[in-house]
């Protein structure tokens, strides 16, 4: 096969691996597409490269490069802010507002807590709409609170 084929078919294959990466980011496909892409235009550029041993070089070189260029872009376009979980042992002590009366029979009481609705009974009596209350504790998928 001619050099000069064998150049475009790398730079093809390279541009269909960073199609595929840009569709569905995730299988680090960017790497092996940035290296297939350069090999190919180093081949197009200096067909008798492929018959020394400097293409080997050329491969390695390329590979780390793409690589610590695509860990370098992943990082700077993932979003710092850590994804919060909420679980019933972090609730105990949190306040928030009573958006739907809050009774301690029943939980048809409706509160939110960080800009979460949870549905609450209360620990005595009955809050109305708009007070502050404090999460108490956390049975299942209700809270517990109090009126502050």
């Amino acid at each position: 096969m001619e050099m000069l084929a064998l150049g475009w078919i790398l730079i093809s294959i390279g541009v269909i691996l960073l199609l595929v990466e840009a569709f569905n980011p995730g299988f680090f496909l960017a790497v092996p597409g940035t290296t297939l892409i350069i090999i190919g235009a180093v081949s197009l550029l200096f067909p008798e490269i492929f018959s020394s041993s400097w293409i080997i070089l050329i491969g390695i070189v390329t590979a780390l490069v793409a690589a610590g260029g695509s860990v370098w872009l992943y990082a700077r376009i993932t979003p710092d802010k850590v994804p919060s979980t909420i679980s019933k042992d972090s609730l105990a002590g949190k306040t928030g507002i009573v958006t739907k009366t809050v009774v301690q029979d029943t939980i048809k009481g409706k509160v939110v807590i960080d800009n979460v609705d949870w549905s609450a009974r209360s620990a005595d009596g009955s809050i109305a709409i708009g007070k502050k209350i404090r999460v108490v504790k956390s049975v299942g998928v209700h809270v517990v609170v109090e009126e502050i």
